[in-house]
């Protein structure tokens, strides 16, 4: 209890612009719960701790180091994981510019650093003077730090944070200069209410009495700014609100702990339910049948005409007869041209 309760004071200690209060932290840590923990992503690399080789290694595939430092019991470890890498433009960012190596702050593997010594996680964390979960240190090609971010930071500015360490050019401003400059909005914080979504209780089975309409499930989170821009957009337009009368349609916080029935009848969390599905992305939408089978889903960031196009093929049940969306698209595009209506796939 000592080691979970000190894993939060550190990620207390290095918060910034959380909601989340210490005091509320700490009641559920005195509980005996561990609110914070969370596996790293499976596309972190699987490194051997020898960072010389890991920077060589990703110069040779054209990106740059990141070290990541948590540990058990850190809630904003978790919302690094869950809030930021559940966004999937910042994920495939990442990806592509950066091989992530997990580092346990506490840890007792072994690390040959840049200068060739060997020591365990904790003494390495030490030596990098690493005092709050999460620390994220970039490094650019000759392994020198780039960049460093001591705490968690929102969606909105670890995108930033991604962009200045991915920078190439001999001069640049200071990171406070540089996120100034570009000043990326904040996502609204909150989930978006629409008059079509089902209220709770969420009692979404169909295993006993089949319903009459497909079943579209949104998954979303509060920290998205393609949540904030799939509402004010997408979801407004006359056409797409056409489309989803089709459907019962259901929103759900995907990081949620509070219970529903599910399509095939069993009682579980919206989280556990998400995990289950493989749900990673917000906004994702999955789609049901009459009976509860899972029968299409898009993950993808996608404007109107596809999104509508999407909501299309499911209630018309195109899915059975094509099986390559692509497909249905094309032949969509083409009819609504031959009615003289323009098509825009950006719009």
């Amino acid at each position: 209890m000592r080691k979970i309760l000190r894993a939060a004071l550190f990620c207390l200690i290095g918060l910034y612009g959380s909601t989340v209060s210490a005091a509320e932290e700490l009641a559920s840590l005195e509980g005996g719960v561990n609110p914070g923990y969370i596996e790293p992503p499976s596309w972190f690399k699987a490194s051997f701790l020898d960072l010389a080789e890991d920077v060589a290694e990703a110069q040779e595939a054209g990106k740059r180091v990141l070290l990541y430092f948590h540990q058990d019991g850190c809630p904003y470890c978790k919302k690094l994981v869950e809030q930021n890498f559940g966004q999937r433009r910042i994920t495939e960012k990442t990806q592509k510019g950066f091989e992530v190596i997990a580092i346990n702050m506490w840890g007792d593997k072994e690390v040959t650093d840049l200068s060739g010594e060997t020591l365990t996680e904790k003494d390495f964390a030490a030596k990098m003077r690493v005092m709050f979960t999460p620390t994220l240190i970039f490094l650019d090609e000759q392994g020198q730090q780039t960049l460093r971010v001591n705490g968690y930071y929102p969606p909105h500015k670890f995108d930033a944070a991604l962009d200045y360490a991915a920078l190439r050019t001999r001069q640049k401003p200071s990171f406070r200069d540089y996120y100034a400059q570009k000043a990326p909005r904040a996502a609204k914080g909150e989930l978006h209410r629409e008059p079509f979504f089902i209220s709770p209780p969420y009692q979404l089975s169909r295993k006993d009495s089949p319903a009459k309409r497909h079943l579209a499930v949104f998954f979303e989170q509060k920290d998205c700014p393609a949540c904030d821009e799939f509402h004010g957009d997408v979801l407004q337009r006359e056409q797409t609100r056409e489309l989803l009368n089709r459907f019962d349609v259901v929103q759900l916080d995907m990081w949620s702990r509070a219970n529903l029935i599910t399509p095939d009848g069993n009682k579980k969390t919206a989280a556990d339910w998400a995990r289950e599905l493989g749900v990673l992305y917000a906004p994702s939408i999955v789609f049901f049948d009459e009976q509860g089978k899972e029968v299409f889903r898009s993950e993808a960031y996608l404007k109107s005409f596809h999104v509508q196009s999407v909501l299309e093929y499911v209630s018309s049940k195109a899915y059975l007869t094509e099986p390559s969306l692509q497909r249905f698209i094309q032949a969509r595009a083409d009819r609504l041209h031959e009615q003289g209506i323009t098509v825009d796939l950006m719009d």
